[in-house]
């Protein structure tokens, strides 16, 4: 239940948080305090984009301060007295934009929205005034933002493909832990043979590699999250040594533990820290130098990196040769462990 089931239940249950990752039609209040054909022609094109939904026009910014207030998550467009004139005269027009910062996604989308509006009317009149002024030279940079790994910039896009290898490295860890503490209950301390040991481990070894391809080859397809960018052979080296790594750490791990439940009591809030620590979601750079080195003794660090960037991100195999040296460290360090615990 806990290896496999679970792993199966987590591949459904934890994307459904992120479903509606990229908001959209915020509401969106205007006042016009212009009433001009420019005002006009913003409100248009505002309750056309995407990101925004025109719901209300009020009268003054009065009211507005209370409909947001009240209203909680949104925006409000102010078009000051004077917008068309200023636009006619060749100089700039103002527009005042509020948001509630205690809906910072929404808010923000929903301004973000608006301003797609404002710059599309801005180009509308630019054009008018190099018409009226004569044109001006073409600017000499255009700006084309592309994102690359992340096409919806969503948070679950961000955040699950490296949570989908951390559950099967928890899964892993604490199911192959409370299988060694039932049958150290039964039967007092374990004891393998070298051959046998290594016939445990293989056969953790394939259920680990199944999720890998579970979770990389269906998961990510079906959630629609960024994925395939690797090459078979890259996938099958960089699935294959993280899943090692982490039977390696289970078997060395679960030799110090005499009873069925307490693998499950120490382990299951260890998640969000070593997810952190990881340094997918809170960066290296600012966690100190002696907790970076001390998460490179945890499998799901290099491994979360290398399965990340190989199969979201595209890298080669040699781009993430550290990551690879790390997890083949820790291969010989637990396995070792594992063979010195389970074997004298």
């Amino acid at each position: 239940m806990l290896i496999v089931v679970s792993t199966v239940l987590y591949s459904f249950f934890y994307p459904s948080a992120y479903s509606g990752e990229v908001a959209t039609r915020i509401p969106v209040a205007v006042v016009d305090l212009d009433n001009s054909g420019a005002s006009r022609s913003l409100v248009h094109k505002l309750s056309a984009v995407q990101q925004a939904e025109l719901v209300v026009r009020l009268p003054s910014t009065e009211t507005a301060s209370t409909w947001l207030q009240t209203q909680g998550a949104g925006a409000v467009v102010v078009i000051p007295e004077g917008f068309e004139r200023r636009i006619l005269n060749g100089s700039q027009g103002a527009i005042i934009l509020y948001g509630n910062g205690a809906y910072l996604l929404r808010s923000s989308t929903a301004l973000a929205g608006a301003g797609l509006a404002i710059s599309a009317l801005a180009g509308e009149a630019a054009i008018d005034q190099a018409m009226a002024q004569g044109a001006p030279a073409p600017p000499p940079l255009a700006l084309i933002q592309r994102p690359l790994f992340n096409t919806r910039e969503g948070y679950g896009s961000t955040v699950f493909p490296g949570v989908g290898f951390l559950i099967i490295h928890q899964t892993l860890l604490m199911g192959l832990a409370m299988l060694a503490a039932t049958m150290r209950e039964a039967s007092g301390r374990l004891f393998f043979a070298p051959r046998t040991l290594l016939g445990i481990a293989l056969a953790f070894f394939v259920i680990g590699w199944a999720e890998v391809a579970y979770y990389a080859g269906f998961v990510f397809w079906f959630q629609d999250y960024p994925r395939a960018a690797a090459s078979a052979g890259a996938l099958i080296v960089s699935g294959s040594l993280f899943v090692a790594a982490t039977v390696a750490a289970a078997l060395a791990l679960a030799s110090f533990f005499r009873t069925r439940e307490r693998p499950l009591q120490l382990l299951a809030g260890t998640s969000l820290a070593i997810f952190f620590l990881a340094g997918l979601s809170w960066p290296a750079e600012a966690t100190p130098d002696w907790l970076v080195l001390l998460a490179r003794l945890l499998p799901t660090t290099p491994g979360i990196h290398l399965m990340v960037g190989v199969n979201q991100m595209g890298a080669s195999l040699a781009e993430q040769g550290w990551e690879i040296l790390n997890l083949g460290l820790l291969i010989l360090l637990y396995g070792g462990v594992a063979w010195w615990r389970f074997t004298r």
